[in-house]
């Protein structure tokens, strides 16, 4: 029997197909959409919970002077704008301008450019006091990174509503109108476009690669431990001082040992599993448990910060044609509220009927 030569053939047709699903169009948009939204939400309230405590933790007031923030970037390499001046009012500038960017990423106001600025915010201000945080800003700041490089203004975004108005003004120029410009301003164009699909595409998918890199390496990290093989680690998490925002309600998950054990298990198994499951619709179950997951981290470790960055990074292995759906299911429910909101404001449907007059008696 001869040796199979299909599969040498079919490389070179899967590797320009990879290739052009990298380069013609940009893939995953929603979920940019909701990666921006999300990132720029949680930094957004983590300014505005800190802030009473700002200057303790970043400012001229920290423990963690910039002397020491200076020791640690000579170390490390890190940079922050924090440390350019010891002023307070620079640092309360410094403040204000970072939540101002971070409301601003959220809407996706010029994103090009405020991305940039939202990742130099983050970078500063988790290199001025990185010791001083829970650790859900350290995931906040690599996607802030990975999301400079996308089109995560494409959707859902100030950005797009301002193209949608400028395409339905007429404002946008039709390839023949580029044409007439000159050959080689249409190439520029083109190559501008093709960069922007493929940095768009290229940080995707380091995206979903780190995301798959966490889990995987959380899960066998913890197959390792004694205690997530007998069963007994969230135990321990339960007992722990500092992760116990309410201990009555840490008291009472921890009464159920039969529960705590499967709770272990189950969670080495989806963080192991996960980078397996991602090609199928077993993923949408293992994202929903997640999803609990980090909905018991948040509530029983009082880790908000970090669920919320794990919920929002899990978002982008959810594909565009589920939040086209999720998006009309929310208009739909928006114009029917309206709708309830109208017909109660005129009294109900019949108040659009207009009443009938009683009949007059005829004369005996």
């Amino acid at each position: 029997m001869g040796a199979d030569t299909s599969v040498p053939y079919r490389a070179p047709e899967r590797i320009s197909a990879f290739l052009g699903v990298l380069t013609e169009r940009p893939v995953s948009l929603y979920a940019a959409a909701v990666l921006r939204i999300g990132y720029g939400f949680l930094y957004l309230v983590f300014l505005l919970r800190e802030m009473p405590h700002r200057n303790e933790i970043w400012g001229p007031g920290s423990p963690w002077t910039p002397e020491l923030a200076a020791q640690l970037f000579d170390q490390t390499g890190w940079a922050s704008i924090l440390t350019l001046s010891d002023s307070r009012p620079y640092f309360e500038a410094c403040y204000a301008a970072a939540v101002v960017t971070a409301a601003l990423f959220m809407l996706g106001w010029r994103t090009r450019a405020v991305s940039v600025l939202f990742a130099v915010v983050v970078a500063s201000f988790h290199a001025r006091a990185i010791f001083m945080t829970d650790g859900g800003d350290n995931l906040i700041l690599l996607m802030a990174v990975y999301l400079v490089f996308t089109a995560c203004g494409r959707r859902w975004s100030l950005d797009a509503r301002r193209a949608r108005r400028r395409a339905s003004a007429g404002g946008t120029r039709t390839g023949s109108a580029v044409l007439d410009t000159g050959a080689l301003q249409y190439q520029l164009e083109q190559f501008r476009t093709t960069l922007t699909v493929v940095l768009h595409n290229c940080g995707m998918f380091v995206i979903a690669a780190q995301v798959c890199f966490l889990y995987g390496s959380a899960g066998l990290y913890k197959v390792q431990g004694g205690s997530w093989g007998n069963g007994t680690a969230l135990h321990y998490v339960l007992n722990l001082g500092l992760f116990r925002p309410w201990p009555e309600l840490s008291v009472l998950a921890d009464e159920h040992d039969v529960l705590i054990a499967v709770a272990c298990y189950l969670t080495v198994l989806l963080q192991v599993a996960f980078p397996f499951v991602l090609f199928g619709r077993l993923k949408y179950p293992v994202l929903s448990m997640l999803l609990g997951m980090h909905l018991g981290i948040a509530v029983l470790m009082g880790l908000p910060l970090f669920s919320g960055a794990m919920i929002v990074a899990d978002a982008v292995f959810l594909p565009d044609r589920f939040y086209r759906r999720l998006g009309r299911s929310v208009r739909y429910v928006g114009r029917w509220t309206r709708g309830r909101r109208a017909a109660a404001s005129t009294g109900g449907t019949t108040a659009l009927v207009p009443q009938q007059q009683p009949a007059p008696r005829s004369a005996p």
